[in-house]
């Protein structure tokens, strides 16, 4: 503790590490509230490392069909009349298409059909016009194109508004002959209903209903933009007036299977996903939207021009068991998009981008864990960074804080590619490199100033490589130690040395590192303290150098976990290793003498007194009782709340004069444990209170009971050469065990 002040009190250490601390805090407090500015570089930087990953090869099932430049020029402006449309849809299914959505709201009547021009030309002239010649079916352009949409895969496209959400709204989706989507709906325990969290419009603006009703499906174009006006996310589903609605590419993905019903999954949250068919499952986020993977910049997706198609020269095989989208690239159309390749996007292939991306099963993830994680590394890295800084000249963090700005985004750059998954890096960066400018700013002659005085002051009393120690570490360069409660846990394999001489050297090195690991890992997850591996042993202990309060319980929890992780292993080692392990742990609390111990060259952090001495003595008796777990009776009495104890002996191990109590932990809790532990206790009362032939009746119980349990077998036949011997009024029930 006189370290720490002392650390504490030396120079402008304290204003770095506060200050430092307290810009790393406000930065977190910026990334929960997430202020507009910051959204904008956090989008800038995810198009930056979407634009940077390789290209990604397309599906070559999807298609689109582009009402372009030259088709305007050689059939005129648009609209185009429905029976042109109708022409050019069903070449388009004539050449084998699976499906065909159309990215063109068709909201009014064709002003050109004959029916029509005769009417407006009676109304503004008083000319009765008759066209010769003209067959029946071309008087009604919409109900020509509604008749060849009712015969083929085609669908049509809807527009939600979300202008005015909230107000009535007198026109039904039912009324205008939208289809809407058959829909199953898989809840999770508690969650709301899906639509609480999706986007929910106020209008729509259909297609003709003559038009909506002669086709199975319709979807919306809409997309979502981001508030710099960027499409990088997209809704698939949205629900209405208690409906639920398909997009245009999910529509058209639906006609194609031509088949099945898609099965929403709702987390607590909301939406998580959607299974559209067999194979195909698309990751949403609670508004029922996803990020879209685009495959490239514009045009990544084979473009058909309308007049090659309308000329009948476009590829036989351009649109073979192939999904095509009818759209636009024609300025003049305004169906370009901005999006993370640039301006001048065409609409339609950001559908197409979505359909790809589904039927490839290939998205971009945003996980709900990604803010936590994002906000740990923010944490992680400031703090980080103010620690180093605090203790480390800046000269010498300017490479590896380049080498971690590299690395984060590598590793932003490579969990995209490889995962899919976008953690943003833009808040580790603000957080090191902010906190990287104001230490620095605050230390820069202070901290060289006092490095040089140290170096000259300690340079006349010990080594130079002592030296540079205490300059670079002065807080820490201590091997007095301190006295601290700690417990102790020792565990050793039973008969390794037999079993080891079964295997190659190999063989013992790839057994030891698979059962050391996980035992190991268990440790730490207890927070643990790993204090060495003494050959097939391990020696750990908590509440230092960090104070754990409930360090007893953890310890016993660690040795009982460690045991079932043995079984698990141990069905691994017979099929590799043609062996099974058995192991006892010991633990013990007490106080010990923790810190660096050593020479002045070599020193290790460890715990030494005669609390260690005890706890490895515990581990020795596991064999005599035949009881994996071995504890002491501090242990007992600190964790008697958390765990079921059952008493083993009163013992005097070698080398101790204290007789002392000895328990074992049982795992888990049942009827027939609570039984076996009360007739286990009145045996025991009854042995020490000398009756041993009652006792020996409990015993033999137990000992039918459970007879893999040596435990029972010693006190029976304790019980059974007691009850002969003429026992010293003095008889104190302690054991005196000769061997370690």
């Amino acid at each position: 503790m006189r370290s720490l002040f002392s650390w504490f009190r030396s120079g402008s250490r304290p204003i770095h590490l506060l200050a430092g601390t307290l810009l790393v805090l406000s930065l977190g407090g910026l990334y929960i509230a997430h202020p507009p500015f910051l959204q904008f570089l956090d989008f800038k930087l995810y198009d930056l490392l979407l634009r940077g990953q390789p290209a990604k090869p397309t599906a070559e099932r999807v298609a689109i069909v582009d009402l372009d430049e030259r088709s305007l020029a050689e059939y005129g402006q648009w609209p185009w009349p429905r029976y042109r449309l109708a022409l050019l849809m069903e070449r388009i299914r004539q050449q084998g298409a699976l499906s065909i959505g159309l990215d063109i709201l068709l909201a009014e009547p064709d002003r050109t059909s004959p029916a029509v021009l005769r009417r407006e030309f009676k109304r503004d002239l008083g000319l009765d016009v008759v066209f010769s010649g003209l067959p029946e079916a071309l008087e009604d352009n919409d109900a020509l194109l509604a008749r060849i949409l009712g015969s083929g895969p085609y669908v049509l496209s809807f527009y939600f508004d979300f202008s005015d959400y909230g107000q009535s709204e007198p026109v039904t989706a039912s009324s205008l002959g939208l289809p809407t989507l058959g829909l199953s709906i898989a809840k999770a325990d508690g969650a709301s209903e899906p639509e609480a969290t999706m986007l929910r419009p106020s209008k729509i603006i259909a297609p003709l209903p003559k038009l909506a009703q002669a086709t199975r499906h319709c979807g919306f174009y809409n997309t979502l933009t981001d508030l710099d006006g960027t499409i990088r996310r997209t809704p698939l589903l949205i629900a209405h007036q208690g409906k639920y609605y398909p997009s245009l590419a999910l529509a058209v993905i639906l006609e194609a299977l031509n088949g099945g019903t898609p099965l929403l999954k709702v987390g607590q949250l909301g939406p998580e996903g959607l299974r559209v068919a067999k194979g195909l499952n698309v990751p949403l986020d609670p508004q029922g939207s996803l990020l879209v993977n685009y495959r490239g910049p514009a045009h990544s997706f084979p473009h058909v021009s309308a007049a090659d198609v309308l000329a009948g020269t476009a590829s036989a095989e351009a649109f073979s068991g192939k999904i095509v989208l009818v759209g636009t690239s024609a300025a003049g159309l305004q169906d370009l998009r901005t999006t993370p390749f640039g301006p001048g996007y065409p609409g339609v292939e950001v559908h197409a981008n979505v359909v790809d991306s589904i039927l490839q099963q290939d998205f971009i993830l945003r996980p709900d864990w990604a803010p936590g994680v994002e906000l740990a590394i923010l944490l992680f890295t400031g703090l980080g960074t103010v620690l180093l800084m605090t203790c480390i000249a800046s000269k010498y963090m300017i490479l590896p804080l380049g080498l971690l700005g590299w690395a984060i985004w590598l590793g932003s750059e490579r969990l995209l590619a490889i995962k899919g998954m976008y953690i943003s890096p833009l808040y580790s960066y603000l957080s090191f490199g902010s906190s990287f400018v104001l230490l620095t700013f605050l230390k820069f002659m202070h901290e060289e100033r006092q490095r040089r005085f140290l170096h000259t002051a300690f340079s006349r009393y010990v080594a130079p490589a002592v030296v540079s120690r205490i300059v670079s570490s002065p807080h820490s360069l201590s091997l007095q130690g301190e006295e601290k409660e700690v417990t102790i846990l020792f565990s050793d394999i039973r008969s390794f040395t037999s079993l080891s001489e079964k295997l190659s050297p190999t063989q013992v090195s790839e057994l030891l590192r698979a059962y050391l690991t996980p035992m190991t890992r268990i440790i730490t997850n207890e927070l643990g303290t790993l204090d060495k591996f003494i050959g097939d042993a391990i020696m750990a202990f908590w509440n230092a150098p960090l104070d754990v309060q409930d360090h007893p319980a953890r310890a016993v929890r660690a040795a009982q976990r460690m045991l079932a992780e043995l079984d698990t292993l141990n069905r691994d080692f017979e099929q590799r290793f043609g062996l099974r392990l058995s192991i006892g742990i010991g633990v013990h609390t007490a106080t010990v003498r923790v810190g660096n111990m050593g020479s002045d060259d070599l020193f290790d952090y460890t715990v030494i007194g005669d609390g260690v001495n005890y706890a490895s003595r515990l581990e020795g008796l596991t064999k005599f009782y035949g009881a994996p777990l071995v504890c002491s009776e501090e242990v007992a009495l600190r964790c008697q709340d958390s765990f079921a104890f059952q008493e083993l002996d009163k013992v005097r191990v070698k080398g101790k004069q204290n007789a002392t109590t000895i328990f074992t932990a049982m795992s888990g809790d049942n009827g027939g444990q609570a039984q076996e532990r009360a007739l286990h206790a009145r045996g025991i009362g009854l042995y020490q209170a000398r009756d041993f032939t009652a006792a020996a009746e409990s015993f033999t119980t137990l000992a039918l009971l459970q007879p893999e349990k040596r435990i029972y077998q010693i006190y029976l036949e304790r019980c059974c050469s007691l009850v002969r011997q003429d026992v010293p009024e003095d008889w104190d029930c302690v054991f005196i065990h000769t061997e370690k």
